[in-house]
């Protein structure tokens, strides 16, 4: 038998970033330039890699999969965003609210996860460079990768689980802009203690182990690059790394804000400032991160522009 869920509530109503009509519309514009950057960006991001065969290494195969995720994981929830700015009908049903849930939690946890692997290639690549192309083979990038996407979809079920077998029989308005784990717990007229438990055990061990990779990679990083000894080398291996490291900055920052604690001790807006920063601002960020502050990025996107012309 598996878990069958009674509650009465069919669908959701999402309050959304704000109640006052005056800033529906502002905000609207606002949300969907962010958003075309955010599709522009990271699907622009995985063409140049895609067509630029300097490109063709590990480190930038990862990139175009954090490119897809960010992609992905902004779609799911942005489009829904602008339709609330919009339309007086910000029902969702419990279906959708639940599908929306398990597909958001699948990327952003494939994203905790791609960082980490970036980190681990930014340390095989500086620390044991002539080992770099032997250890980071096209298998085992694709395996990492592989292994990304299936923690990702595991955690997502095991999250979504913890949130259908609660039961939601009174109020039905999320205040929230999207449904996520926190502003759903809140709504249940069942006991939520396992499920907060359970799901802090799991955030937390994905939050400390993805973290743990990155800090214990850059560390070995950090000690490679002061044993360098030209000022020019060391600049390099510091350029190589500092857009990964600002990216995992901002991520990671507003993502242990939000989870790692109780869902009663946070407040509406605090919720909304900082989901706003993962869901739609770091999708944005992260392609222009990566492309403003990479050489080989602009080069190529150069050549391209260049061998377009010529033909």
């Amino acid at each position: 038998m598996g878990i069958r869920n009674h509650s009465t509530v069919t669908e959701f109503l999402i309050l959304g970033l704000t109640d006052q009509p005056e800033l529906q519309l502002p905000l609207f514009f606002l949300f969907l330039g962010i958003y075309l950057v955010t599709v522009l960006g990271n699907l622009g991001m995985i063409a140049i890699i895609g067509l630029s065969s300097q490109l063709h290494t590990p480190m930038y195969y990862f990139l175009s999969s954090l490119s897809m995720l960010d992609f992905c994981y902004s779609s799911v929830i942005t489009p829904k965003m602008l339709a609330g700015f919009l339309f007086r009908d910000k029902s969702i049903s419990y279906s959708g609210c639940m599908a929306q849930l398990f597909f958001f939690c699948i990327f952003v946890i494939a994203e905790c996860y791609m960082l980490a692997a970036m980190a681990y290639d930014r340390y095989v690549a500086i620390c044991s460079p002539l080992l770099y192309n032997a250890i980071m083979s096209p298998r085992v990038c694709a395996l990492l990768v592989a292994a990304v996407f299936s923690v990702g979809l595991t955690d997502a079920t095991i999250h979504s689980g913890c949130i259908f077998r609660l039961d939601f029989c009174g109020p039905n308005v999320i205040k929230h802009y999207f449904c996520d784990i926190v502003p759903l717990i809140t709504l249940s007229c069942s006991s939520t203690k396992v499920d907060e438990l359970l799901i802090f055990i799991i955030g937390g061990f994905n939050m400390v182990a993805t973290s743990l990779t990155i800090v214990i990679s850059y560390a070995f990083i950090l000690a490679s690059i002061l044993r360098i000894r030209s000022r020019e080398g060391r600049a390099k291996a510091f350029g190589t790394c500092s857009s990964h490291l600002m990216a995992v900055l901002i991520f990671y920052g507003s993502l242990m804000s939000m989870y790692l604690k109780p869902a009663s001790s946070s407040s509406v807006t605090q919720e909304k400032v900082t989901s706003v920063f993962y869901t739609t601002v770091i999708p944005m960020l992260n392609p222009l991160i990566y492309s403003l502050r990479n050489k080989e990025v602009k080069n190529a996107l150069m050549k391209l522009f260049k061998r377009k012309i010529d033909s």
